[in-house]
């Protein structure tokens, strides 16, 4: 059983004294890190942002196997926030979109979401209305027709099957639930909030393509609400491309499981603390001036 056929989903449930110490761990590290960036001025907050969101743009796409150029990520990122920088390569359309999308969710952190926001950032990760060579439904919910949604390895006629999403005749609803849920303000802590979201959506998989990095975007989204502020001083992205199998590992264990996701918040905090860590490291340089 999936855990999106049990008979309660999705009312999550998790333990709070189990968290409790990874958690004040992370806003320890967090209001470390962004305690130091306030201190440093405004040419070099700009500087260490547009790393870490070049950095996270390119590890996102790499968590699905697709290699993006750093420079054109950067070259767009500046162009979009009106950085002026000398020596900006062109980017192409579709880094184009997929850097839009991660800009809305971060810089344009404190507005709903909704379905249509949803649609153009798939619309943007796919400006061409296809994934590779095949034809997809862009900007919309995948359809009954496109059949089962999977994630499946393995050569043809030994196929093992991960994961299989909700039929397409639910989406609707499920994403009426999400969406209410992730624009309610309720009492849970916004980063349990960011792990819960990245676990809920990824499930639902609406769409055909590019269920992962949208994901990420809204898990990021909420993270930004955490900190209180558009810059990104550190990417969770990255942390989770390092990470790889592991996450891939810890979603199909949390998708196979009942409704206590008490251990993938667990994974999840872990990572984050990491991602924090690692970007302090990334950052010393620009620290140091």
């Amino acid at each position: 059983m999936w855990i999106h056929e049990q008979p309660t989903w999705p009312k999550f449930s998790w333990n709070n004294e189990a968290l409790a110490h990874k958690l004040a761990h992370i806003h320890r590290r967090q209001g470390h890190l962004l305690g130091r960036m306030q201190e440093i001025g405004f040419e070099l907050k700009r500087e260490a942002s547009l790393l870490i969101l070049t950095n996270d743009v390119v590890k996102s796409s790499a968590i699905e196997g697709e290699n993006l150029n750093p420079e054109e990520v950067r070259s767009s990122i500046a162009r979009q926030l009106g950085i002026e920088i000398a020596g900006l390569v062109p980017a192409s359309r579709h880094v184009d979109g997929i850097v839009e999308m991660m800009l809305d969710a971060t810089q344009q952190f404190s507005k709903p979401l909704t379905k249509d926001r949803l649609f153009d950032w798939h619309a943007a990760l796919f400006p061409t209305g296809r994934s590779g060579m095949h034809k997809i439904t862009v900007g919309s919910w995948r359809a009954l027709e496109a059949g089962p949604m999977q994630v499946v390895s393995g050569i043809l006629g030994h196929e093992k099957v991960h994961f299989e999403a909700p039929r397409a005749d639910r989406l609707e609803k499920e994403m009426l639930d999400f969406l209410n849920w992730f624009n309610t303000t309720d009492t849970t802590d916004l980063i349990l909030k960011a792990g819960i979201s990245h676990l809920w959506f990824v499930t639902i998989h609406p769409f055909e393509d590019g269920n992962g990095r949208i994901a990420r975007a809204i898990g990021d989204m909420m993270l930004a609400r955490a900190d209180n502020t558009p810059d990104r001083f550190y990417s969770l992205s990255s942390q989770i491309d390092t990470e790889r199998k592991i996450y891939y590992t810890q979603l199909e264990k949390q998708q196979r499981s009942i409704l206590d996701i008490t251990e993938w918040l667990e994974w999840f905090l872990d990572c984050l603390g990491r991602a924090i860590y690692n970007a302090e490291i990334i950052l010393e340089k620009v620290l140091f001036k």
